[in-house]
């Protein structure tokens, strides 16, 4: 396999967190579109790299990866000269694991409840999450602070929870809170940012063309 990074991908779905992940790790990439009209995540072919036929999916070296916050996990540690996470030696590194994964087992899982009106708050101790407003008060606690979860480090960590804000409170799924809102907005200002959403606009208006 080639050294270059290779992301199946679809700018309407959570692979563009993956692609803001790749343009802060500051390595060489190439973006394959998948169509979904075109039912291109569901063939032979793609469903040898991830058997849900769901995107992401990177492909460096001889690795492959699906799941967005074990990619950028991934590329956080691949490329350490970027200060993406902590040393695994730093106190912090617990922390920066913490809410890595509280993203995907708790901020995803609450949102998703909500919005498909699943949640049952007689069952929140049956949750993994609890509750969808202890969900919420907990991250807003964690980012009151500022100006990044780890404080002044930005991490991976970083990348997926603004992210999941960022659709979340453009769907009304979550409340534009003072704390989420600039949050957000400082994570947006990073120069990898930018790039990325170029980038995504780029290939989102060649694709309606």
């Amino acid at each position: 396999m080639s050294d270059k990074i290779t992301l199946y991908y679809n700018p309407m779905s959570r692979a563009t967190i993956a692609h803001w992940m790749l343009e802060e790790s500051g390595a060489p990439y190439e973006l394959k579109y998948l169509d979904f009209e075109k039912r291109e995540h569901k063939t032979p072919e793609y469903l040898q790299l991830n058997a849900m036929g769901k995107v992401p999916t990177l492909v460096h070296e001889d690795t492959v990866i699906t799941e967005v916050p074990a990619i950028c996990a991934y590329l956080a540690d691949r490329f350490p000269e970027k200060n993406l996470c902590p040393p695994t030696t730093d106190p912090r590194r617990g922390t920066y694991y913490r809410w890595l994964f509280f993203g995907a087992s708790c901020v995803e899982a609450a949102a998703a409840d909500k919005a498909l009106k699943r949640a049952n708050p007689e069952m929140s101790s049956t949750l993994g999450y609890g509750s969808y407003d202890d969900t919420f008060a907990a991250l807003e606690q964690a980012l009151q602070p500022g100006p990044f979860l780890l404080g002044e480090q930005f991490t991976a960590a970083d990348v997926y929870i603004a992210a999941q804000l960022e659709w979340l409170m453009m769907f009304g799924s979550v409340e534009k809170t003072e704390v989420f809102t600039a949050y957000v907005g400082r994570c947006r200002e990073r120069d990898a940012y930018q790039r990325y959403e170029k980038s995504r606009n780029e290939l989102v208006a060649n694709i309606k063309k």
